[in-house]
């Protein structure tokens, strides 16, 4: 009989080495990996990280896994639950877009955590987190979820049970009951990213996480788990995604790292080439307030994720507003930037951003759907009081694999969000000991730091 494909999952991984990735995909995780790290501290005061915080803190475990910012150590999934949520609240960790669209950086915390506890050297947690990113930009590859009303987060409880798999060295048997217990029992709807959001989004995906290194952890100490988890007559094949082939890195240059994306604004990923075509549009246009309208052509995924909801034009919360690209637009063309000042509580009741927001039309055009998901294409006319219109396209934003970010700017995008919450010598050690997290055996000195 052919295998199922879990099987085939747990078969890759007896198999996967560091030595097989090339120097370009170690950089990249390692650029990754400090990203999420600096995006975790940008939260740091944020209604998620109190919450989560305060129930990680309430279980400590000696010889556990770290809580970013602290001493404290707890279980693995309380940890990857906690510091996946600071990770992801900002929204501002990296993307890929693809039938479904995600954020494969979600891994990250699930990787340390695990890797932590197991005392495995920085090269496996680099080798899981390629793991991770692997199988999750590939399941986006293979099918959409969004399409039938579930969330991206499903398929990061596979990736997440996955990498944390290989760094447990489960033997592949226990990889197929892994998978099981955290693809039967993660189904999550995308009542999470509609309507005004809540504070779950940032917990989403951390989530989904912590339960994938539960299953793993649970499979390593003997639980079986569902059978054919893909292709059985009640599996993911059947009830949420259909059928398909999932296809692996070919080479060590073929890892789907190398084709998500650093974002450059903290906002949702549809929208980076909407406030880019902004910001570059802004010097002709003078005085805000002599805009009549601001027309935006985009595609099917922008205009249905950020552009469609009457909630999207009077956002009520931070997770709102940074999902809503007509928002967003409004204020880089009036402060010239967004940041994540752009969305505090006091920025979502401003007059004048919402006399701007106003005027903002989204709509679904061929020539933008033609250009997704190789690029964001996102164009933005917009119509002076005088009669004068001026426009701009953008399609690969800063920060998009195909106009990346330099070290430099991923370096100092870090130190941006770190500042005020660490110190800038510690600031300056996480960067020297992410970048060279190949060379590491000791990850608290990544996971663990004092806050000011």
């Amino acid at each position: 009989m052919s295998k199922t494909l879990a099987e085939q999952l747990a078969d890759r991984i007896q198999k996967v080495s560091f030595e097989q990735l090339d120097a370009k995909v170690v950089h990249e995780v390692k650029r990754r990996v400090l990203d999420s790290i600096g995006c975790a501290l940008g939260a740091w005061t944020s209604g998620p990280a109190r919450v989560t915080r305060e129930l990680a803190l309430s279980v400590p475990l000696a010889g556990g896994a770290g809580l970013l910012g602290s001493r404290h150590r707890t279980t693995p999934d309380l940890a990857t639950f906690s510091n996946g949520a600071l990770v992801r609240y900002l929204d501002f960790n990296d993307t890929y877009l693809s039938k479904e669209p995600a954020h494969p950086s979600d891994n990250i915390p699930a990787a340390l955590a695990v890797g932590q506890v197991r005392g495995a050297s920085g090269r496996d947690v680099i080798t899981a987190t390629a793991l991770g990113y692997e199988l999750q930009c590939r399941l986006c590859d293979a099918a959409s979820l969004r399409a039938h009303g579930w969330d991206h987060v499903c398929y990061g409880a596979l990736s997440s049970a996955l990498l944390a798999s290989y760094l447990y060295d489960l033997p592949a048997e226990q990889v197929v009951h892994a998978l099981g217990v955290a693809g039967v029992c993660n189904f999550a709807t995308r009542q999470t990213r509609t309507g005004q959001l809540s504070m779950w989004k940032a917990c989403a995906f951390s989530n989904a996480a912590r339960n994938g290194v539960f299953a793993a952890d649970l499979a390593r100490r003997g639980m079986s788990g569902p059978h054919e988890i893909f292709e059985g007559p009640k599996g993911l094949f059947k009830m949420i995604t259909g059928p398909f082939q999932l296809e692996w890195a070919r080479a060590g240059d073929d890892w789907m790292i190398n084709r998500t994306y650093i974002k450059f604004w903290p906002a949702e990923y549809h929208s980076q080439s909407a406030i880019d075509a902004a910001l570059q549009l802004r010097p002709q246009l003078g005085n805000p307030d002599d805009i009549q309208s601001i027309l935006i052509e985009s595609f099917e995924a922008a205009v249905s994720i950020i552009g469609s909801e009457p909630e999207k034009w009077r956002p009520t919360s931070r997770e709102t507003a940074d999902h809503s690209m007509g928002y967003c637009v409004a204020v880089a063309l009036l402060d010239g930037d967004v940041t994540r000042r752009s969305f505090d509580d006091g920025r979502l009741k401003d007059t004048r951003v919402l006399a701007l927001l106003d005027k903002v039309k989204i709509v679904e055009t061929p020539e933008c759907n033609a250009g997704y998901p190789k690029g964001i294409p996102n164009n933005l006319v917009v119509t002076l009081k005088d009669g004068r219109k001026v426009a701009k396209r953008v399609d690969f934003p800063r920060g998009h694999a195909g106009n990346p970010m330099s070290d430099d700017e991923v370096f100092s995008k870090f130190r941006k969000l770190a500042s005020g919450v660490v110190s800038d010598a510690t600031a300056d050690r996480i960067v020297n000991v992410a970048m060279s997290l190949d060379r590491s055996t000791d990850l608290s000195t990544l996971t663990e730091f004092e806050t000011l």
